[in-house]
């Protein structure tokens, strides 16, 4: 499909993801993953339920139906004490919570998530996941549809586009102006650039694009990216030839480094970013402690 460019290098397995030769509990894991792609598969039907009703309506072709995931894929193990896990259904069934092979995934009474590794395969080919801002972390599929406005039906474009765009697009589809004020107070302007160019055809002006999640940093600036795994140093790829971040060229072009970390300093001063140093010690979350909770489920 063009998705992926057959000239970017496959990434290495993940050293915290388990071969599946070694993997113990084989059928258990596999229900891990059916389930999982029971899910999508629940949510895809949803998706054409909506797009079916508006076609019977008659009103799908001049509809804007943007869909998106949230991030790349989660390695994070599931815990009874989250927020957004509840101790039993609706019904009243208690709840089992945590990833053991003694309880398997499916029923409603049961939550789990599916682990590193299936984590990394969902993520294929590119390196790390959610809560990370290398490319495993920020890059989701982004599809959309109107007819009225898009005329290539099943195109494809690698412009990039950000989550802040969202605004800015619905915006411009309706026609409508982003205020200054609200109850008399001043507000930020958006930092999104609506999608309507891209949708017809055309190519956007290249401009930097930031992430920061939990002391992980990013900067997508063209072709480049400098990216950051707390509390390492900056690392920067050329995307356009190894999207799978396998080739770190900080060493070799800092001038590029300070350029785009400088814009990264600014952009987080004027947004309010927390930097790493002052986050608080629970959010500071490495892959080994993830690893290790894993394992002794």
């Amino acid at each position: 499909m063009g998705v992926i460019d057959k000239d970017w290098p496959l990434s290495p397995r993940d050293s915290h993801a388990v071969a599946w030769d070694r993997v113990v509990n084989r059928k258990w894991e596999a229900n891990r993953m059916a389930t999982y792609a029971a899910m999508v598969e629940h949510l895809d039907t949803g998706v054409g339920r909506i797009l079916a009703e508006l076609k019977a309506r008659h009103i799908d072709d001049n509809t804007l139906v943007m869909f998106l995931s949230d991030n790349g894929a989660c390695a994070e193990v599931v815990q009874p004490a989250w927020y957004d896990v509840p101790s039993q259904t609706r019904s009243g069934t208690p709840i089992q919570v945590g990833n053991h092979p003694d309880i398997w995934a499916g029923p409603e009474d049961v939550w789990q998530s599916y682990g590193w590794p299936w984590a990394n395969v969902s993520d294929t080919p590119f390196r790390l996941f959610k809560h990370y801002t290398h490319e495993g972390g920020i890059s989701t599929p982004f599809i959309v549809h109107w007819p009225a406005m898009i005329q290539e039906d099943g195109g494809y474009t690698r412009q990039i586009g950000h989550i802040t765009d969202l605004m800015s697009t619905c915006l411009a589809a309706a026609g409508a102006t982003y205020p200054d004020t609200h109850n008399g107070h001043a507000i930020l302007p958006t930092e999104g650039r609506s999608l309507l160019p891209v949708f017809q055809g055309q190519e956007r002006e290249t401009r930097p694009l930031f992430w920061e999640h939990e002391g992980n940093r990013a900067v997508r600036l063209g072709k480049w990216k400098l990216v950051s795994m707390y509390p390492h140093d900056w690392e920067l790829y050329d995307t356009e030839a190894d999207r799978t971040e396998l080739n770190d060229l900080a060493a070799k072009d800092p001038d590029q480094v300070r350029k785009m970390s400088a814009m990264y300093d600014a952009w987080a001063a004027r947004c309010g970013v927390v930097p790493p140093d002052k986050l608080p010690a629970a959010l500071r979350i490495v892959p080994a402690k993830i690893a290790a909770q894993e394992d002794m489920d």
